[in-house]
């Protein structure tokens, strides 16, 4: 007897994601991106966002089932985003998925965005290990998960105090005059510049923040020393040396991230780090992380930079994996959850 056909979708904030996954076999995926919209705001409209779900959704869903080879009435069950994200877009994905569950007389999960961003993995390397660390870093978030099981067994470690990762280094890229979304500019320009030219600070590394915050983040403050330096050089009428400073700055960032995730890993005795999110894209990142992991003799799963970004791919693996593992569905009156706890997987 083949696994059941879960049907993903994606609507947390500018990406409209559909995707259909048999056990962990991805049959196809489709992503539909409103993010051109918002270059000249300098940041997503989440009225524009909404709408723009709305009218990607129909054609989004009959591409991802064309792509499939399958029809919407061979579906056995719907995920969709619950949160967290944009209220207003959660609400146009939430709302698609429903109908769907009604119509079709299917089950349905709302399910963890973030969370996704992780079991995603799955369809590329293939089952998880029983325990291991996951590295959630994103434009939203940026966390630490100690997982037994990525349907029913997730909790939080620690995580940023204030900025995310990607947050921070989209508003690098906006104080240096770098196009929007700054973050892939910032990390295109690190790679030529010198990370030790400055040595910017990183955050909760004075020694009574070691262990009161050991999985935790900060980076408001590196961000401010980053501003307060270019001020500083503006100030004198010198160049602004931006490769180095976007190298610099990615360098504290990335020490950050990836030292207290191989921390946690060595603390909890778990062997493999699963690292997901928009941010993980970053070069610097992915780099630091595969050589730190290899020192600790740690297993480093990463996903292909395609699975980085929002998509329906995440969100239809977390929903395979919480009917394998016998979770029942959520109830039809469910609402989106702009804020949902990382500790939790499926809406009841």
């Amino acid at each position: 007897m083949s696994d059941p056909l879960v049907l993903g979708v994606e609507s947390t904030c500018d990406e409209t994601g559909v995707a259909l996954v048999r056990g962990r076999e991805l049959l196809g995926d489709v992503t539909a991106t409103s993010m051109d919209k918002y270059a000249r705001y300098g940041g997503i409209i989440p009225e524009i966002a909404s709408r723009a779900h709305l009218e990607s959704f129909v054609p989004t869903l009959n591409a991802a089932l064309d792509k499939a080879g399958v029809d919407l009435h061979d579906v056995d069950a719907i995920a969709v985003s619950a949160g967290p994200g944009l209220i207003g877009s959660l609400t146009v994905g939430i709302s698609a998925a429903k109908a769907l569950a009604v119509a079709l007389d299917k089950p349905i999960y709302g399910v963890n965005h973030v969370i996704g961003h992780l079991a995603v993995d799955e369809l590329v390397d293939g089952p998880f290990p029983q325990r291991f660390v996951g590295l959630i870093v994103s434009g939203g978030h940026s966390n630490i998960l100690a997982i037994n099981n990525i349907a029913t067994d997730v909790r939080e470690l620690g995580g940023t105090l204030d900025d995310a990762a990607g947050e921070a280094f989209d508003k690098v890229g906006r104080l240096l005059g770098l196009p929007y979304p700054g973050g892939p500019h910032v990390d295109r320009l690190s790679q030529t510049g010198d990370p030790t030219k400055i040595r910017f600070p990183r955050g909760l590394s004075a020694a009574k923040d070691k262990e009161r915050h050991r999985y935790d983040f900060s980076f408001s403050g590196l961000k401010t020393a980053v501003a307060r330096y270019v001020e500083s050089l503006r100030a004198q009428d010198q160049p602004i040396p931006s490769a180095d400073i976007c190298a610099s700055f990615s360098e504290a960032v990335n020490d950050s991230l990836t030292a207290k995730a191989v921390q946690a890993c060595l603390d909890t005795d778990c062997d493999t780090l699963v690292v997901g999110g928009g941010f993980s894209a970053n070069s610097h990142l992915r780099a630091l992380a595969a050589e730190r992991c290899a020192a600790a003799g740690i297993t480093l799963r990463l996903p292909p930079l395609r699975y980085c970004t929002d998509n329906g791919a995440q969100i239809a693996a977390i929903g395979s994996a919480l009917v394998r593992a016998g979770v029942a569905p959520s109830s039809l009156d469910f609402a989106p959850d702009s804020g949902m706890s990382l500790s939790q997987t499926v809406m009841p």
